[in-house]
């Protein structure tokens, strides 16, 4: 299971937290073609690597990073046949995690592997990652069909809503670890109390009912994430 978590926590960090928007735009584009494709696969490979922190064990990050590659190809051509983006995007992660978990669980990974920082709770250190941009991106691409339905005449601070969502849920992920869940109800009366004169003065049912399902699939994230890592 560690060795599991290690590569699903390296694969979450070269996937979402270093892959910049350009990159993915880019790959988009042009395909297998782009740069950006074999720049984003060799960063995997190094992360990878780095996290197995065994230098005989370079044929198994091969193997997960080419599944990277084909994976993500077959992503780029197949873009075009979804009307709902969504679903590439999700068949994608779960094929990477499929083949992760192959690759762990399937093979004498544990027999070879030398601690990284062997006393840091890997665990916790993916959940607390997952909570952030990935679950930002996983938020984005299930309300991404709605987001288009909301007029809005107001102006906000740029990607001021996804970094909120990104601490709010760090601060449910620490309270669950802490077993103090009755503090995340504070954090949600707290947060409806901030939204309720915004929502009354504007009198837009689709904007509230936007803002409700956000925030309960943002609180939901790191619910799970939180109930993963105390089990």
């Amino acid at each position: 299971m560690l060795i599991f978590i290690k590569l699903v926590l390296a694969h979450l960090i070269g996937d979402f937290v270093l892959q910049p928007t350009r990159w993915v735009l880019h790959k988009q584009s042009n395909k297998i073609k782009s740069k950006f494709l074999y720049l984003h696969v060799l960063l995997h490979f190094a992360l990878y690597m780095l996290f197995l922190w065994d230098l005989s064990l370079w044929k198994i990050a091969l193997i997960i990073t080419i599944a990277h590659f084909v994976i993500d190809v077959l992503k780029l051509y197949s873009n075009d046949l979804f009307k709902n983006k969504s679903i590439p995007f999700f068949i994608d992660q779960i094929l990477h995690i499929l083949v992760i978990y192959c690759c762990a669980f399937y093979t004498d990974l544990y027999t070879h592997t030398i601690s990284l920082f062997e006393n840091l709770d890997w665990y916790l250190v993916t959940a607390i990652v997952f909570v952030t941009y990935p679950a930002a991106i996983i938020m984005g691409m299930i309300l991404e069909g709605m987001s288009n339905q909301i007029e809005t005449d107001h102006k906000s601070l740029p990607n001021a809503g996804k970094y909120i969502g990104m601490i709010e849920r760090l601060f449910v992920l620490i309270f669950i670890v802490i077993g103090r869940w009755e503090v995340i109800g504070l954090l949600i009366a707290a947060k409806s109390v901030f939204r309720f004169n915004d929502l009354k003065e504007r009198n837009n049912r689709k904007l509230t009912e936007y803002i409700l399902i956000g925030t309960l699939v943002s609180f939901g994230l790191a619910i799970l994430a939180g109930l993963l890592y105390i089990s």
